[in-house]
């Protein structure tokens, strides 16, 4: 019985680095659970590798065939993004094991769906100076940087992110990742004890 291994913290936590380490690791045979969003594509992003971009229309068509299994839309400052997961036949938890990236909300949704037996959390913190730190610094590398919408998404984690709610999704184990090598290393024994 495969698991699906799924990556959740704030904002420039590190969780794209961490995620592509796990995906190359020769010892952890994960294929990658592959969202979908409405957002514009940001530079050095590929179609079907971060995530699959489709617009309002291609939305609408998965909802009309009901295989939206969760979706979330933010208000930006460049109009609403909605991030989601369908049920596109790209998973076969019968045999293989996954990774994927998300939010709390998109976590306890899966977990609805397929059960809680079949996926397993990562949560990464890192603290919040570090944090605002790693999002200037990506954010300085975009041809266009988006400030107004850094700061609204470093903001809108402190309420998405609150003690509370880890604790209410039934996160238990939490990874900091202060050295991405150390932290990885961990990951990797954690899921290993699991399969």
């Amino acid at each position: 019985m495969g698991k699906l291994f799924y990556i959740m913290g704030k904002s420039a936590s590190g969780k794209d680095h961490i995620y592509a380490a796990l995906l190359e690791n020769r010892l952890l045979p994960l294929k990658r659970l592959v969202l979908y969003t409405t957002r514009p594509m940001r530079e050095g992003e590929e179609n079907g590798r971060e995530y699959f971009f489709t617009d309002e229309k291609g939305l609408d068509a998965f909802r009309k065939e009901g295989k939206v299994i969760e979706s979330r839309v933010y208000q930006t400052i460049h109009g609403p993004w909605t991030y989601f997961t369908a049920d596109d036949g790209q998973m076969d938890l019968d045999t293989y094991d996954y990774l994927g990236i998300g939010t709390l909300e998109s976590f306890v949704r899966l977990k609805e769906y397929y059960g809680e037996d079949r996926i397993c959390p990562i949560y990464i913190e890192v603290e919040d100076g570090e944090r605002l730190q790693r999002a200037l610094k990506r954010e300085r590398k975009e041809e266009h940087p988006k400030y107004e919408e850094m700061c609204r998404r470093f903001l809108a984690d402190q309420k998405d992110f609150s003690e509370e709610n880890i604790l209410a999704s039934g996160i238990w184990r939490r990874f900091s990742n202060v050295d991405l090598k150390e932290c990885i290393d961990e990951i990797i024994l954690y899921i290993r004890s699991l399969r």
